[in-house]
């Protein structure tokens, strides 16, 4: 996907200040953790074409409305992903700004989630 300058600034930034993780990480914590939250960050219609079949979808135009309600322990461990790693990084960051301890972004989001075998639920 072709990002624009300004957003691609707002990730870089965003990254400077927050844990990404690989998809081998993810596996690992995840089974480490049964309380962990694999969190989808895309839109309404990108989580309907599909998505890893533990995830939980909250949506990154509603996430900082919604986190606290949903997530209310700020010490859950929480892996965010998106479609690509990039919308993740942000929401990463909010998620911090809020009080939450425990947020990682995903490297590659979805993509490398499907291009790993992750088993995924589709319609």
């Amino acid at each position: 996907m072709d990002h624009s300058t300004g957003f691609l600034a707002l990730v870089n930034d965003a990254k400077r200040r927050i844990n990404e993780i690989s998809v081998a990480e993810a596996r690992a914590r995840l089974a480490l953790n049964p309380k962990a939250v694999l969190l989808d960050v895309r839109e309404d219609h990108e989580w309907q074409q599909g998505h890893a079949t533990e995830a939980v979808h909250l949506g990154k135009g509603i996430l900082d409305r919604d986190l606290e309600r949903l997530h209310p322990d700020k010490s859950v461990e929480i892996i965010m992903y998106c479609g690509g790693g990039f919308r993740s990084a942000l929401t990463c960051e909010v998620a911090q700004k809020l009080g939450y301890q425990n947020v990682s972004s995903l490297i590659g989001g979805y993509k490398l989630l499907v291009e790993s075998g992750w088993p995924m639920a589709t319609p």
